[in-house]
This record gives C-alpha cells, structure tokens and sequence, in this order.
C-alpha cells in the first residue's frame, strides 16, 4: 500500500525508549554540512535484529566493489523498508565501511549481520548476486559492510514516512543534507524517536542543530577498523594472510581499555598471543620487543627474538597511532621483561 511522504506535523511526537543519539558531538568543521543516509533493507534482516538488539550491526551488501563515501564516520545512516513499505525503520550511527571475505564478517558480527548462521548468509548473497556458485562453502566472496554502532529499531507506530523526493526506482539509497528541509525533517523525527535531549545556551531543549555523533566502536567494528588502519598486514612481521591476523587490543577490553584504533595493533595470531601473555611489547619509540622470558620458559623463540628491535608498522592516513598511554600500560602491567 502507498504511503503518504510528508514530514511530521508540528509537535507531532513519538517517544522511545532508545537514547542513541544522547552522545557528545565530534569536533565538526565550521561550515560543513552534516548527511544523513537512508538505505534500502530487507525486512527479514530487520525483524531480526528488532528481535536481537545488537550494540553494533553490520548493514552489508551482496557485493564489495566499491568503498562506501556517502557518509562520513558519526553521521547517521537510516533503513528504509523494500516497497510498498515506504517507511524509515531505524538506523544508527555509521562507524566504519570496508570489503572483507564473507568468512571474515560473520567471524566478526555473527547474529548481527541480521542472519542466523553462515550458511543463511551464505544463500541470501548468492540469491542477491543470482549465483549458485557462491553455495560452495569453499568460496569466500568479498562482500560490503558498512558497521553501525548505536544502532536504534522502532516499533511499527514509530515508523516514519520517507521524505517525497525518496522515489521508488532508487535501488540503494539516497543522501540528505541536514541544511534542507528533508534532510531538517529526518534529522528532527529521528531526534525526536531516540529521546535526544541538547543542551544550548544553558537551556535544555529538544530539535538542536544537527551534528556529528561519537560513535561507541563494538568488537566487530573495531576488528575491521584495525584491519584497515593497518591496511591488512602485521605490523611487527608484515604478515597480509588475512585469516591469521588479529585486531589486537594494547590495553585489554577486560583491563578498562577500550575499543578504538588508537587501542589496537594489527598482528598475526601468534605474536598476538604473546602480546596477551606479556612476552612481547612495543617500546616508547615503537620498537618490538622479546622478553628474555621467553627463552627462560620455553627455551625456544629464535624466529621472535629475529624481530628484536624491528619498528612496528604505523597506520595508514586517517587512523589513529598507537596511544602511548596504552602502550605504557602494557608495558608496566603486561610485559615480563
């Protein structure tokens, strides 16, 4: 049935319970205008995740061809419904786009790809691609993901009309600025569904100016995060076997460190273990370090201590460094000398 795709009413309002967006604003350029996305999604993905509700999601595509630029990391990304269901069900913050091995994103989001296993996955994308080659589960296609953190699904009675120039031959989805009158109204509802509450000049209201959100990284977005930054190779050995590299946290999720690429290192599985276990660190200079320990404990070593000293891989542009707090944590509270 077709719905009418107009913006609320004045002082139309739909309280939820999710308060998403309640986050501190990222640093914003003066003049820059922010984007909303509002993507096409199937509705058994949705339903599923409405059931789950995940920290992060991870909204793919059957095919990872292209890098994903419509928006920029904090901004929000929205799902539509396929047609005749022209409704706005949720969205989230966008935190991360990559290309990774259909293997690689269900080992890292799981339930939260919005599928119950690999090989529901595995029959979604060769139906979308109109390949049963893609059956074999010894084929590994390379596959789009755009990860979501915060990420909010509403009830039906909060499901929000399209904005009019949404037309219905769009195939992926359509950007919005939050300078025009659209791209105001989604900004707005969606504000107005999560609760957000903003404080300006003192005074608490609703509907502030729209801004970048922080997002609150899960372990799925900082695993592709770190695979990126290091762009897919060890940054002690150079190792690029992709299923044997690890997202490493410097300072344990488990200790109170958190997770963010300026928390991770990129290393192959195991010197990634040995990083856990204190045998190795990084140096204030970013130098890879043995301990002696691992002679003493195992009488063993030689290919680790032939690293001795190498400097570690930096990211690439655009990605954090290893903060140094981090690093010295490790190096206080981990390694074993």
């Amino acid at each position: 049935m077709s719905v009418p795709r107009s913006p609320l009413r004045s002082g139309q309002s739909a309280d939820g319970p999710n308060s998403a967006l309640a986050e501190r604003p990222c640093n914003v350029e003066a003049g820059r205008v922010v984007s909303l996305f509002v993507a096409i999604t199937d509705r058994r993905w949705f339903d599923r995740l409405l059931q789950e509700r995940p920290e992060e999601v991870n909204f793919w595509q059957p095919s990872g061809t292209r890098n994903f630029r419509a928006v920029s990391v904090g901004e929000l990304f929205l799902f539509k419904l396929h047609a005749p269901n022209d409704y706005i069900v949720g969205g989230g913050v966008f935190s991360h786009g990559s290309n990774v091995p259909l293997s690689l994103a269900w080992e890292a989001f799981g339930v939260k790809n919005g599928v119950t296993s690999l090989a529901e996955m595995r029959r979604r994308i060769a139906h979308y691609r109109r390949d049963d080659a893609l059956l074999d589960p010894r084929v590994d296609p390379v596959i789009g993901c755009r990860i979501l953190t915060q990420p909010f699904f509403w009830p039906h009675e909060q499901w929000l009309p399209v904005p009019q120039s949404f037309a219905r031959n769009i195939v992926t989805g359509k950007r919005y600025g939050a300078d025009d009158a659209e791209g105001r109204y989604l900004w707005d509802a969606v504000a107005d569904r999560s609760g957000f509450i903003v404080q300006a000049g003192g005074s608490t209201r609703r509907y502030g100016a729209p801004h970048v959100v922080r997002p609150r990284l899960g372990q799925g977005a900082f695993r592709l995060a770190v695979i990126d930054a290091y762009e897919r190779r060890c940054a002690v050995s150079g190792e690029k076997t992709l299923p044997i590299l690890d997202a490493a946290h410097i300072r344990g999720y488990g200790d109170g460190g958190e997770h963010d690429t300026a928390n991770g290192l990129l290393l192959r599985t195991d010197i990634h273990r040995l990083f856990d276990l204190g045998y190795v660190t990084v140096s204030e200079d970013h130098r890879f370090e043995v301990s002696h320990r691992l002679k003493a404990d195992f009488d063993n070593g030689r290919h680790y201590y032939d690293l001795h000293g190498a400097t570690i891989r930096s990211p690439q542009p655009g990605y954090a460094v290893p903060a140094p707090d981090a690093l010295a944590w490790h190096r206080e509270r981990r390694y074993l000398g």
